[in-house]
């Protein structure tokens, strides 16, 4: 038996990576936030890149133990709670899963650069970057979910980019998708998810949203 606490941000897509696996997998779990612009010294304690996620593993007999890094913790998830597999049984599907993963944490760092750019020729050339990313998936997607009708720790991944693509496109017409049957196809039904839903708090489209124009960036100057 084992309690586990995820160290949590409202706002951090990979956090959410997590939540949606324990979700998936029904396993009960504790959810601390803290605020990253104010980190308290006992995160800071826990967490050696000063980051989140971070899971706190209690168990019988032993100290807590710390996990950090949201492909470890989903590694950690997938090797020891019990519930539906996120993983392929195949070794060389796992590689592959794991390295499509890896892909969508760049496209997380594309998506941020695209919000924070400050200029139209960087708006420009993230959006760009985004598009060939897209446009790659569009050959690899199964569907439903991303290696046919097994939810996957992948689609567990590209959910929270999902969302905030969803978050930008509420204010602006870019379509990202339009474009891409399919992969315009897998991200509505991972937004419908239950999974996928219950893994940000209830405000996280308000504060979403406020925090993309708190970043000032010329995407949203341009059209506010």
């Amino acid at each position: 038996m084992q309690r586990l606490t995820l160290i949590s941000s409202p706002l951090c897509p990979f956090v959410q990576r997590a939540v949606i696996a324990l979700k998936e997998k029904t396993e009960p779990f504790d959810i601390v936030y803290v605020d990253l612009a104010d980190k308290p010294d006992w995160f800071l304690k826990i967490s050696p890149l000063g980051k989140v996620p971070v899971l706190k593993v209690e168990r019988e007999n032993a100290e807590p133990a710390i996990v950090f890094e949201s492909a470890v913790i989903l590694e950690y998830l997938e090797e020891t709670v019990p519930g539906p597999k996120l993983h392929p049984e195949d070794a060389l599907d796992r590689a592959q899963h794991r390295s499509w993963i890896e892909f969508c944490s760049q496209m997380l760092g594309d998506f941020w650069r695209l919000t924070t750019a400050k200029s139209e020729p960087e708006s420009t050339a993230a959006l760009a970057t985004l598009g060939d990313k897209l446009q790659r998936l569009e050959m690899v997607v199964a569907g439903p979910f991303f290696s046919g009708a097994s939810f996957s720790n992948v689609d567990a991944a590209f959910a929270p980019l999902f969302r905030q693509i969803d978050m930008l496109e509420a204010v602006v017409d870019i379509g990202f998708t339009r474009r891409l049957p399919r992969v315009d196809a897998w991200r509505r039904v991972l937004l419908a998810r239950q999974s996928v839903q219950e893994a940000v708090p209830a405000d996280y489209a308000q504060r979403y949203l406020s925090h993309l124009r708190e970043r000032g960036g010329y995407i949203l100057q341009e059209r506010d």
